[in-house]
């Protein structure tokens, strides 16, 4: 990204035309990041309960809280929880503190809830975590398959790429995910499979290839080891109706995947978030080594990550699992990590991983624990569990830029953290490729960045070894550790980074560690220098009897990100979708008696929350699909994180949030309503409230049971017009000072309520009509533009649709070019495609 300061808190941003990942294009959520710098709701300085402290203090009492607690229970009585969020050089001092001062290895990472299955899985493969394939080898594959993505969601920029290829190339587009999803609507092939059933579809394609000769076999035995009894394990069954899909379909599937040598295999959440991720991951990699398709341009399997850092936390031994630069917990990596640090101690194994850290917590094993740039309370699985561990810890420290979340409300400690645009140092991104991010805006109040705060902490516990000047002196030692006694065994070797100087630092353009395809001229990092084919089975996830007859999936929307401590303040994002939705087929919505645009109480063994129903075709029958963004700061239902239960795939640890039993009841309200204010107003005390900003304000949809009356107190002071029968359950109240509008109730027992885009836009506007607001229209109705499909421009559904119709266009730039949607970040563009006429093929230009 380029950033512009246009004002103190404010910048224009813009695409780098010259970064090699996005060739200058953005997605909604980085066109519209300028909408988030600004100092609303940051946390600024430490803070000691609820008092305002000094670092000196705070950190003072971090240290000694520490201290004492190790000296009293033992190095594994504490822990840190990372994040993705974090740059390399805060991982790092963070995973050097850990593992080689206090001496244990519980530093885990929200990673681990989102890519540890495909890092077990390439170790299991590899003997490495390494990615083999880069972005460019998209744009040579003839044929590119999606599984448990939905990319042109959750990855827009790679969408884009992809979209090229297709349109230059014609390459072919396969998508594996349980949801019709735009996605998928845009391929040549979606197959539909039953939730966790990865394993037995991939495994059925290697044995199809087997069968059909379409096995590479001098790659195999020049360059992979099979394991005895390997090709017997292979599946002899009906994979079509393990899958729940159309033989037909299957039988397409293999046919693409045998013409077409040049595959690259993507996936990302829907394969890791399982309890047998990493199988699932393995299952792909075994078809590529087995049919040569790796190491050659536009060929392999792409573990692409859910996180700006995630790659680097992985690569500095940020997860629980590793041990540091790529090492493992063998003797030998010990004493090499150990002698590189001069440390007093290291690690003896592994330490805790996120769901079992949390549950030792829980039980009073872990009694102080430092939590940077995430939000357990809200992400963990079964995140009421989450909580009750963090009210059980005796010491909770949070480093964040946001004061009030979820997670803070249990910090003892509250330390301020850099945001984004103040930040400076390094991350790595899916395809290996390090970047430079640098701040260009003056920290506010008393914030530090992380890597700052670890190591005063680690000074003041009498550690030698954390004097770092800067974020450069960090990354130069992390460069020469990569390469330290490291002779070749391992691909991550970076060190001839190590005596880089501050200015080449600071001027430092992006780079790509292993090269374009790390295994195209070099073996694997095992013993014998072959990459291994991993047995694996499909197993069945077991149901939740009469009681949880459904399943569940979780995903993110297009522009959100996380718990929306960031992008939740944005006003153009927060319009794509205003309210958690739970997503069902209709077929199911009937037989369960819901009704759509109605409520619904989901719930699982773990617990429940209430969300707003969704029906389409686009779900399989018996599944539904949540969201994850809504937290207690903006919702009161569509609480996902208190859904999924714990159990997690045996190999990486990662928890399953893909497939959880479940049921949903209809939940009708007494009343429904609505608020729309200038500021921000009181959570209302009722049992379905959601907010969400908007241009000028907030919207705070309602509803609950009892009376109405109390609901006025939410808002405003000021002139009111209004219309309040309590006895037919009605209140229409706006609220005006000095002729502007500031705030409007309406609230029904019975009758509908008003549209609210016309209400919203009069936020703020002087000559408010009073018996208009009241009305919640105007006198002289306008065109209803419909949901906003195109963020950028402010575009709706049916002034699309009108547009498409009266000037029969036919393509999604015509489109653009007719009225300026989807020619932005783009994001919006399948969605776009999906309301064109019909053709053979999609039509993008």
């Amino acid at each position: 990204m380029l950033a512009t300061l246009t004002g103190p808190r404010t910048a224009k941003i813009a695409g780098d035309p010259d970064h090699p990942a996005n060739r200058g294009k953005l997605c909604s959520k980085g066109i519209h990041l300028g909408e988030t710098i600004g100092l609303e709701g940051r946390l600024l300085h430490p803070m000691i309960g609820s008092e305002r402290a000094g670092w000196h203090e705070a950190l003072d009492l971090v240290a000694s809280r520490f201290a004492a607690t190790i000296a009293e229970y033992g190095p594994d009585s504490v822990a840190f929880y990372a994040s993705g969020q974090m740059l390399t050089e805060d991982y790092y001092v963070a995973n050097k503190l850990m593992k080689g001062f206090i001496g244990t290895a519980n530093i885990d990472t929200n990673s681990r809830l989102c890519m540890a299955s495909a890092v077990a899985a390439h170790v299991r493969a590899f003997g490495e975590d390494v990615v083999p394939c880069s972005y460019d080898d998209l744009d040579a594959a003839d044929l590119i398959v999606l599984v448990g993505s939905n990319t042109a969601w959750c990855h827009p920029i790679v969408w884009q790429r992809i979209e090229a290829a297709r349109a230059t190339r014609g390459t072919k587009l396969v998508v594996i995910d349980p949801r019709r999803t735009e996605t998928a609507e845009r391929a040549d092939l979606h197959l539909a499979i039953a939730p966790d059933s990865d394993v037995a579809l991939f495994t059925g394609l290697l044995a199809e290839m087997r069968s059909i000769w379409r096995l590479d076999g001098r790659y195999l035995a020049d360059h992979v080891a099979v394991p005895e009894g390997f090709w017997k394990s292979l599946p002899q069954g009906d994979v079509a109706r393990t899958c729940d899909i159309a033989p037909a379909d299957l039988q397409a599937f293999y046919d693409l995947f045998a013409e077409h040598p040049r595959t690259v295999t993507l996936f990302s959440q829907g394969v890791n978030q399982s309890t047998s991720g990493t199988d699932k991951a393995n299952a792909i990699i075994n078809l590529h080594l087995a049919t040569g398709r790796i190491g050659k341009p536009g060929a392999g399997p792409f573990s692409i990550t859910g996180q700006p850092n995630a790659m680097g936390g992985r690569e500095v031994g940020g997860l629980a699992s590793t041990l540091a630069a790529h090492m493992g917990f063998g003797a030998e990596d010990r004493d090499r990590a150990q002698r590189f640090w001069q440390s007093p101690t290291i690690c003896p194994g592994p330490g805790l991983k996120a769901v079992d850290m949390f549950d030792a917590m829980a039980k009073g094993r872990i009694k102080a624990v430092w939590i940077m740039a995430t939000n357990p309370a809200v992400s963990m699985p079964d995140a009421r569990m989450a909580r009750v561990a963090l009210a059980n810890c005796p010491f909770v420290v949070v480093s964040d830029c946001i004061a009030a979340t979820d997670t803070a409300r249990y910090g003892q400690v509250k330390l301020p953290a850099l945001a984004w645009g103040e930040k400076d140092g390094m991350v790595t991104n899916s395809e290996r490729r390090v970047s430079r991010q640098r701040g260009f805006m003056t920290p506010p109040g008393a914030a530090r960045a992380d890597w700052w705060a670890i190591a005063e902490v680690a000074k003041r516990m009498g550690f030698a070894g954390f004097e770092y000047p800067d974020a450069a002196s960090i990354f130069r030692e992390f460069a020469a550790q990569t390469g330290f006694e490291n002779d070749g065994a391992r691909l991550l070797d970076i060190s001839n980074k190590a005596e880089l100087t501050d200015a080449a630092y600071d001027a430092m353009t992006p780079f790509q560690w292993g090269g374009a395809s790390p295994f195209a001229a070099r073996g694997y990092a095992t013993p014998d220098g072959k990459a291994r084919l991993v047995p694996v089975a499909w197993q069945p996830r077991a149901d939740g009897g009469r009681a949880f007859p459904l399943r569940l999936n979780t995903g993110r929307y297009r522009d959100q990100w996380h718990s929306m401590t960031r992008t939740g303040l944005s006003a153009k994002l927060s319009q794509h979708r205003r309210e958690p939705l739970v997503e069902i087929h209709p077929d199911t919505v009937r037989r369960l008696g819901l009704e759509d645009g109605g409520l619904a109480r989901v719930e699982t063994a773990q617990g429940s929350s209430i969300f707003r129903v969704a029906s389409t075709p686009d779900q399989r029958r018996r599944e539904l699909f949540v969201p994850i963004h809504w937290t207690d700061q903006t919702s009161a239902g569509g609480r996902a994180g208190l859904l999924p239960a714990q159990e997690r795939d045996p190999h990486s640890g990662q928890p399953g949030f893909k497939n959880t039993p479940v049921t949903a009841k209809a939940w009708k309200p007494a009343w429904n309503g609505f608020l729309i204010s200038r500021g921000e107003t009181v959570m209302p005390d009722c049992p379905y409230w959601t907010r969400i900003r908007t241009t000028g304000g907030w919207l705070t949809e309602l509803a609950g049971d009892g009376e109405i009356a109390s609901l006025v107190g939410l808002l405003p002071a000021g002139e009111r017009a209004e219309m309040i029968d309590t006895q037919r359950g009605v209140i229409r109240s706006a609220v005006i000072a000095d002729g502007v509008l500031q705030a409007a109730l309406f609230v029904s027992r019975s009758a509908s309520l008003p549209p609210r885009d016309w209400l919203l836009a009069q936020l703020g506007e002087a000559g408010a009509v009073p018996f208009e607001l009241l009305a919640g229209r105007p006198a002289t109705p306008a065109p209803d533009r419909g949901r906003i499909v195109c963020v950028c421009f402010d575009i709706g559904l049916n002034t699309i649709l009108t547009a498409i119709a009266d000037q029969r266009l036919v393509s999604v730039e015509a489109v653009g070019a007719a009225i300026n949607a989807g020619t932005n970040c783009g994001s919006c563009r399948p969605a776009i495609a999906a309301l064109l006429p019909p053709t053979k093929e999609p039509v993008y230009g």
